[in-house]
């Protein structure tokens, strides 16, 4: 994490590391759990990613065609987001002995050659699901197939919570944006920074003060909100303040050089 004191810091602290009504909001810390995978067993996922990045993929039900699909093309970026230190997980509330065999239907299926070297954990008893809110608890033991949703939970390596997805069962993932959220919050959480809309391909025009155009600050960055102007200054000389009707000074961008120029974010530079 950024040290910065206004940066991702104070930024991370706006937001609670628990939940006062049991629901998993953003900068809470996840529940732990041991579970069954198709890699043996875990006594603790927070032991399993201790200090890394980790994705929490869910999938209603194997054997079905989106879900297939979906596992397929993790696969296929697995070795991507490994080079990014973030590890992945994927879940339903099938057993390790059913995933097994539906994932030589998931390699037989994948046009590339693909192999499944990430852990699928069996959530037999739906305990994990109700605990990150997959299956409500409250009414999933009455229906006829209660499955999970798909969901996708970016957790950082303090175990908080940074980003989730939900999707209905009709509607597969698109694993390149999750890889691309992966990328912006590791960028984030180093630097202190915000990525505009559609980021890397922003910014490709910015109108300056004396009315010129430039395409300087394509793939450019914003600070944080909550760093002061004197870190601002200290550590990003030269950021340019858009210019508004308000006269507010919060959109402050940072050329993409700059915050990429080490070797914590070089994995992330590439993709920029």
């Amino acid at each position: 994490m950024d040290e910065l004191e206004t940066g991702t810091k104070k930024y991370i602290e706006m937001y609670p590391e628990k939940s006062s009504d049991g629901c998993i909001r953003l900068g809470n810390v996840v529940p732990d759990f041991s579970a069954d995978t198709t890699q043996g067993y875990w006594d603790s996922f927070h032991e399993w990613k201790r200090g890394k990045w980790a994705i929490l993929f869910s999938h209603p039900a194997d054997f079905t065609p989106v879900c297939t699909t979906e596992i397929g093309r993790l696969a296929l970026k697995y070795d991507e987001l490994e080079n990014m230190d973030c590890l992945v997980a994927t879940l339903s509330v099938d057993d390790v002995k059913t995933h097994n065999t539906w994932l030589e239907d998931v390699i037989a299926q994948c046009v590339n050659k693909i192999d499944i070297n990430f852990p699928v954990i069996g959530d037999t008893d739906r305990s994990i699901s109700k605990k990150y809110g997959m299956i409500d608890p409250g009414t999933s033991d009455e229906q006829n197939l209660p499955l999970t949703i798909r969901a996708v939970f970016i957790i950082n390596p303090e175990n908080k919570l940074m980003l989730s997805l939900n999707y209905p069962a009709c509607v597969g993932r698109n694993i390149d944006e999750i890889i691309r959220c992966v990328k912006a919050l590791q960028l984030s959480y180093s630097k202190s920074i915000a990525t505009p809309a559609n980021w890397p391909d922003n910014h490709s025009s910015v109108k300056m003060s004396d009315g010129t155009e430039t395409d300087e600050y394509e793939g450019s960055v914003f600070l944080l909100p909550t760093i002061s102007e004197g870190d601002a200054d200290r550590n990003f000389p030269g950021y340019l303040t858009i210019e508004l009707p308000s006269k507010i000074p919060y959109m402050r961008l940072v050329k993409k050089d700059t915050v990429m120029g080490n070797s914590n974010t070089s994995n992330i530079a590439r993709f920029a």
